[in-house]
């Protein structure tokens, strides 16, 4: 049984925030202009992004809303209403509350009701893995359809009282983050038979290698020998003063992500899913443009590069949504970009987390 992308949607709080306004915006830590953020924004090359917290650090919309305005927007162009929706699976590195799941947080919003509910729980990759989840459950003939959303709510994270509760000055692996991710909501819908020109998912492969390689991205995480977890703390206020709150990507790790990227990729055509030559667009969900050239002469120095003008990407405008960047993308380049019958997408997510890589590859189809 065949599984199709007949529908996408996505939401972006508030209006685009240029570079000049992110640090108005977030607040000056400690009063002072930080001396990494030029740096860092001309090495990803994002110009616009969006918050779902104002000037006043108040959150404009929750997560579990973002992902219910981009569920809406899906549905607003598809065939289906919600009462014939029959499952939902949900993605976000982070929710609203702890507990419970995001998927049921966000059932309530959207007042779905005697769904089948799936929670992935990660970083960049866990879109594709709610989108495996519900594509292998349409597959095996469980359901007819299936509603995935992936959401993420960072900015909360980024406001100038948090690195200010941690006391000390701001070392680089915790600023870093700060001015490259921003908020933002995808959605997809799958079914089982194809409508109007859509994209049938081929199939979708991710490789894990959280067992060779140290934690890169966190939050929660102190990394020293006196605690593992920001829950090992006598109290939260003591774990947040620690800085075991703060989003953390450890940069000289991060160099792995490219290389393990390609790995996976030419992993792929080696078991015969992947044919560089009949690629007609790449969706790669890089996170900084400073990657992107890197991607690049790897796959040409083996051999196996994809011509520039094939691939595409909304990270300068839309900025780094974390596990919604790929849906995002999808559903900006289905929108906007010109595909024909019979074209192959291949869509890439590296994640920096433990390093997770997640593939899919799409072919456009009509009935």
């Amino acid at each position: 049984m065949s599984v199709y992308i007949t529908s996408s949607g996505h939401f972006l709080p508030g209006p685009p925030i240029s570079n000049d306004e992110i640090e108005p915006l977030l607040g000056l830590v400690h009063g002072k202009p930080s001396r990494l953020k030029r740096r860092i924004l001309q090495s990803n090359g994002i110009q616009t992004r969006h918050y779902a917290i104002d000037a006043k650090h108040n959150t404009t919309i929750s997560n579990a809303g973002m992902a219910a305005k981009a569920a809406e927007h899906c549905l607003s162009s598809s065939f289906l209403g919600k009462r014939q929706i029959k499952m939902l699976s949900a993605a976000t590195s982070q929710g609203d509350i702890v507990l419970p799941g995001f998927g049921s947080m966000l059932q309530a919003e959207l007042g779905l009701s005697d769904i089948e509910l799936h929670s992935s729980h990660g970083i960049c990759s866990s879109s594709l893995m709610a989108l495996k989840a519900a594509f292998t459950n349409l597959k095996a003939g469980e359901q007819p359809n299936a509603l995935v959303v992936a959401s993420e709510l960072t900015s909360r994270l980024f406001k100038a009282s948090r690195y200010e509760a941690a006391g000390s000055e701001l070392d680089f692996n915790a600023e870093f983050l700060r001015w490259m991710l921003s908020d933002g909501a995808g959605a997809l819908l799958l079914e089982t038979q194809p409508r109007g020109k859509c994209f049938r998912i081929d199939w979708i492969r991710s490789f894990s290698h959280a067992d060779a390689y140290p934690v890169c991205m966190s939050v929660g995480y102190p990394g020293n020998n006196q605690h593992t977890s920001w829950q090992d703390y006598a109290s939260y206020a003591e774990a947040e003063a620690d800085g075991a709150l703060l989003i953390r990507q450890d940069v000289r790790l991060l160099e792995n992500i490219v290389k393990l990227g390609v790995d996976g990729y030419l992993r792929l055509i080696s078991e015969g899913r992947v044919q560089p030559d009949k690629i007609d667009h790449v969706l790669c969900h890089y996170s900084s443009h400073y990657f992107k050239g890197k991607i690049f002469d790897m796959l040409q120095r083996a051999g196996v590069g994809i011509a520039g003008h094939k691939w595409y990407s909304n990270l300068y405008s839309r900025g780094n949504t974390g596990c919604a960047s790929i849906f995002i993308m999808l559903d900006e380049f289905r929108r906007s970009q010109p595909h024909q019958v019979g074209d192959t997408i291949l869509c890439m997510v590296p994640e920096s987390g433990r390093f997770n890589n997640a593939y899919m590859q799409l072919t456009v189809v009509e009935p």
